[in-house]
């Protein structure tokens, strides 16, 4: 474990000093950052009205190499794409049924509240509406997982980085491990869980872990404008906080399979798609008006959120993918 990491409050109030002091211009690059980022916003909104900010693609269209482009720049640009065909409609009614059957088979949901100390005999208790369902190997799970489809959609967007520069490969894009996940199942009229707006990556230790502070270097000292979201060079090499809620595997787009047809307030996933979202985030949590030691809510151990006081303008873009 880092140094750092064994007083981490200590550490964030000495980054937060030190980067206010030695970031050059740091009330003129928020303001260009802010600038940049109501464009974007106002196009995502105007994208949105129009039928969609988020990019879409074919499978078919993946698999044959026809992505344009302009397809491509647009992705790199949203920061995401839904790709729709990965898996044919009869797969996925077969999986959808499995699923099902493996979670009564397993009496999920009766030794969940089992667990919860629920008392099963009290009908409907026991059958409380969870999304998040802890199972990560059923049948269907495993073969998604290792479909040749989705190696080959994983392989493309491993594609849109920046893997190899200066004679160094940082990963290669063609040979992915499997990520196990948990299921996620929404029942109609399901309004629990709503996952709050957050990025995956990491939170405190973008301003304190020097690997971090490597890979914004053109946010803090060069232009922020151009900052690269998609150059992996140094992102194999930092560390964060050991913590049983955030992933420390490098993983180039967080995706999810869906098997399910959903639209707009069904539950469907919401984004930000603003791919340059990041430099702004650092930016603003350094400004005067944030206490020392606050970074704007960031959490060792936990994602990095944002929130309405804070990032209210950011938040003016997040849509749903459907």
């Amino acid at each position: 474990m880092e140094p750092w990491m064994h007083d981490v409050p200590r550490a964030v109030v000495a980054a937060q000093r030190q980067l206010r002091r030695e970031v050059p211009d740091l009330e003129g690059r928020f303001r260009r950052t802010s600038e940049a980022l109501r464009d974007e916003v106002a196009a995502v909104r105007a994208e949105h009205a129009a039928g969609g900010a988020v990019p879409e693609l074919a499978y078919a269209d993946v698999a044959a190499g026809r992505v344009s482009e302009a397809q491509r720049a647009r992705i790199k640009r949203r920061g995401c794409v839904v790709i729709r065909g990965v898996f044919d409609r009869d797969q996925i009614d077969e999986w959808n049924a499995e699923i099902l059957r493996y979670i009564d088979d397993n009496h999920y949901f009766e030794r969940a509240a089992a667990r919860a100390g629920v008392d099963s005999s009290v009908s409907g208790q026991a059958s409380r509406p969870l999304q998040l369902i802890a199972l990560y190997w059923s049948r269907p799970q495993i073969l998604a997982r290792q479909a040749e489809s989705q190696a080959t959609t994983r392989a493309f967007l491993n594609r849109l980085w920046t893997f190899e520069s200066g004679g160094v490969r940082h990963f290669d894009p063609d040979r992915q491990v499997s990520y196990a996940d948990r299921i996620r199942y929404r029942r109609p009229g399901d309004t629990t869980l709503g996952l709050l707006p957050h990025s995956d990556g990491s939170s405190v230790e973008r301003w304190c872990e020097p690997s971090f502070l490597r890979m914004y270097r053109e946010v803090l000292h060069g232009d922020p404008l151009k900052f690269d979201p998609f150059d992996a060079a140094d992102r194999m090499h930092t560390r964060q906080i050991p913590s049983p809620n955030v992933c420390s595997v490098f993983r180039t787009f967080q995706g999810w399979t869906a098997l399910s047809r959903q639209g707009p307030g069904d539950g469907t996933l919401q984004l930000v798609p603003i791919a340059q979202a990041a430099p702004w985030m650092l930016l603003r949590a350094l400004q005067s008006d944030v206490p020392e030691g606050d970074l704007c809510g960031a959490q060792p151990g936990r994602s990095l959120r944002a929130f309405p006081e804070w990032h209210a303008p950011l938040l003016d873009a997040l849509v749903s993918i459907l």
